[in-house]
C-alpha cells in the first residue's frame, strides 16, 4: 500500500515539467481550469473504486477521452489504476493464495494484456471496442435486476473464468476499460473483501504488465506521460481513501448490489451515448 502510493509521489516530483509546462504536453486546448477538471474527476473515480471495487477507468477514461487524444488517455490512465490496485490488494489481504488458485484467471489476463498493448500501438480500433463494452454491461445489468441478483455457483468454471481473464486484459490494454471480469466475478462472488481483493490482483498485474511493455516496447510511455499519470495517481488517492471509508461503514450485501448494478448501467449508457452513433456512421458507411 504504502510503497504504490510513494512511487507515484516520487514519479510526480522526480518528472515535473515545470510550472509553465504542465498543461503543454496534453494539447492545446487544454486550459488550467479544464486541467483542474481532470483532477477532480480522478478523485471522484478514485472514491467509487475504493467503494465498490472497479469504475476508476470506467469514469475516467471517456471523459479524459474527449477532452485529449484517446490513446494518449488510455496511456497516461494506466498509472492510477496500478497505484489502487497495488493499494486494494493490501487493503483486502489478497496474497499469492489467490494467485495459485486463480492461475488461468491471471495468466491469461496478462496474455490478453500484451496483445491489447501491441494493438493499441499499431491499430486504431475506434469507437466499436468501447460499444460492444456498453452493450455487455446493459445486458449484464439487466440480467441481475431480472433474477434479483441471484448467485450462479457454477459461474466459477476455470475455462470460461480464463476466457473473460484474456477478454478483461485485452480490453483493459485497447480501450481502458474492463468491467467485463468485474460483472462475471459479480455472479458469484458476494464477499465484498474477497470480490474487490480478487478484481485488484487480477488488475495489479494486467497495469503492471501494460506500462513495462509501453515504456520498454513501444513509444506510447513518454516522460511527459508517465509525469502526468502520476500526477493523477497522487489525486486519486485523495478519492480512493474516502470511498474505502465509505465502503467498511455503510454498505450492507443488497445495497452493494445495487451499487454495483447502477454503476455498471450508467456507465454502460455514457459509453454508448459516446460511441453510439459513430459506429452507426461506420457501419452505414459515412
Amino acid at each position: 500500500m504504502a510503497f504504490a502510493a510513494l512511487a507515484v509521489f516520487a514519479g510526480s516530483v522526480v518528472l515535473f515539467p515545470g510550472t509553465q509546462s504542465v498543461t503543454k504536453g496534453i494539447q492545446s486546448g487544454v486550459t488550467p481550469l479544464l486541467f483542474a477538471f481532470l483532477l477532480v474527476v480522478a478523485v471522484v473515480a478514485g472514491a467509487v473504486k475504493g467503494a465498490i471495487g472497479f469504475g476508476y477507468a470506467l469514469i475516467t477514461t471517456p471523459i479524459f477521452a474527449s477532452v485529449i487524444d484517446p490513446t494518449m488517455a488510455v496511456v497516461v490512465l494506466a498509472i492510477p489504476p496500478w497505484m489502487i490496485n497495488v493499494f486494494q490488494v493490501g487493503e483486502t489481504n489478497t496474497g499469492l493464495d489467490y494467485v495459485r488458485r486463480e492461475w488461468q484467471l491471471v495468466a491469461l489476463a496478462l496474455v490478453g494484456s500484451v496483445v491489447g498493448v501491441y494493438v493499441l500501438a499499431s491499430v486504431s480500433t475506434g469507437p466499436l471496442v468501447p460499444f460492444v463494452i456498453g452493450v455487455i454491461l446493459l445486458g449484464y445489468a439487466v440480467y441481475q435486476v431480472a433474477t434479483s441478483f441471484v448467485v450462479v455457483e457454477g459461474a466459477h468454471h476455470p475455462v470460461l473464468l480464463g476466457l473473460f481473464g484474456l477478454l478483461e486484459g485485452f480490453f483493459l490494454a485497447v480501450a481502458n476499460l474492463g468491467p467485463l471480469l468485474p460483472a462475471y466475478l459479480h455472479t458469484f462472488e458476494r464477499d465484498r473483501e474477497r470480490y474487490i481483493g480478487g478484481l485488484s490482483m487480477v488488475f495489479t498485474v494486467v497495469f503492471t504488465a501494460r506500462i513495462v511493455q509501453m515504456a520498454l516496447f513501444t513509444d506510447l510511455l513518454t516522460t511527459y506521460r508517465l509525469w502526468l499519470g502520476c500526477a493523477l495517481a497522487v489525486v486519486t488517492l485523495v478519492g480512493l481513501l474516502a470511498g474505502t471509508a465509505l465502503r467498511r461503514v455503510g454498505f450492507d450485501e443488497r445495497r452493494f448490489d445495487w451499487v454495483v448494478t447502477a454503476m455498471l448501467v450508467v456507465i454502460g449508457l455514457n459509453i454508448l451515448r459516446k460511441t453510439g452513433p459513430a459506429v452507426v456512421r461506420r457501419l452505414l458507411g459515412s
